[in-house]
């Protein structure tokens, strides 16, 4: 059977969306930039929340730090208000400072109060360090980077070594940019989806299991792997429709780190393991001129459908990051073979055996 071929496992009895990604919740749309030039393997990938501007039309958020070794900007704002200004961009961690640079000059182009009679904007960056397979050193990424990646934000994007992904491990092969979605009825008659996208740069080959079966113990076979500590980090972004506060979404993306767990995610020491959650379903305006919206929020005794979702939808996601991804040589001849090429065939035996 050749790699190409072979089919991801579905996680979960949830129905995914049309994509299974995280453009399943109406108007979230992802755009990727990527350099693939020798030793520079990296890029840049953004996600917005809708197609307007953030700054002035911002949306209910919150994240959860699973594990803090890592440099991303924005964070603390977005705790206390619990709300986005602008897209989530994710990049290599010696870029974070130019995409945020590049994200502050977009909210001044156009809102040229931004910083004088309007607020301050709060960038937000989210990063994993890439530095196995890119020269992170050169800081490759600049702001056209970002630019671009806005630019073609849209619902159909590519997955696996594209973007910020480009220069992505995890467990010892390539990982990267991954998405995944799950529709979920919901007892007050609505339905609701929730979709994932992650960067996924994290694990040791032998804790990988891919829905429940251990992968690990073969694929540490055919990389002749060591047992090296980890050094990576997962972001792990979760957009949905539902009608959430900020509280609420932060209990949604806690529950990220379920979905981490299954595959074999421990949160190590060098982890940088961070999940943000977001809701499109209003927007809260800059201007206090403008009436706030009126919603009704989900009840909690209603949410665990979405909780579900989250949790199989980020682990879907993680997977499709691996699925997706091609093998990659760049810096000093560092080589990361994509997880179809190394176990080929051998995953679709693993996947037919009964757990």
């Amino acid at each position: 059977m050749k790699p190409d071929s072979i089919e991801p496992p579905h996680i979960g009895a949830l129905k995914a969306g049309p994509r299974n990604a995280i453009s399943d919740v109406a108007d979230v749309t992802v755009g990727h930039a990527t350099i693939a030039e020798g030793p520079l393997q990296t890029g840049a990938t953004v996600v917005r929340p809708h197609g307007g501007d953030p700054y002035r039309d911002r949306v209910p958020a919150a994240a959860t730090v699973l594990n803090g070794f890592g440099k991303s900007i924005g964070l603390m704002q977005v705790e206390e208000l619990g709300v986005l200004e602008t897209p989530i961009a994710l990049t290599n961690t010696f870029s974070v400072g130019t995409v945020a640079q590049a994200q502050i000059r977009q909210c001044v182009a156009a809102n040229p109060q931004c910083g004088r009679r309007l607020p301050t904007v709060n960038p937000l960056v989210f990063e994993c360090n890439d530095g196995y397979l890119n020269d992170i050193q050169a800081m490759a990424v600049n702001e056209e980077h970002y630019l671009t990646a806005y630019a073609v934000a849209g619902p159909d994007f590519m997955q696996g070594a594209v973007g910020a992904g480009r220069g992505m491990s995890s467990f010892g092969v390539k990982g990267g940019i991954g998405s995944a979605s799950r529709r979920v009825p919901s007892a007050d008659g609505a339905e609701y989806t929730v979709g994932a996208l992650v960067l996924s740069n994290f694990g040791r080959p032998q804790q990988l299991s891919l829905a429940g079966r251990a992968i690990g113990p073969m694929l540490v076979e055919r990389l002749a792997a060591t047992g090296e500590p980890e050094k990576g980090s997962i972001i792990l972004v979760i957009a949905t429709d539902a009608p959430l506060d900020a509280r609420q979404l932060r209990r949604l993306s806690l529950r990220a780190g379920a979905g981490l767990a299954r595959t074999g995610s421990v949160f190590g020491h060098g982890s940088g393991d961070i999940a943000l959650a977001f809701s499109t379903a209003y927007t809260l305006p800059l201007d206090p001129a403008r009436p706030m919206p009126n919603v009704a929020m989900l009840h909690d005794a209603l949410i665990d459908p979405l909780f579900q979702a989250v949790a199989d939808s980020a682990e879907q996601a993680i997977i499709h990051s691996l699925w997706h991804a091609e093998t990659v040589t760049g810096r000093d001849g560092h080589c990361r073979r994509a997880l179809l090429d190394v176990m080929g065939g051998h995953i679709a035996t693993l996947m037919e055996q009964p757990q």
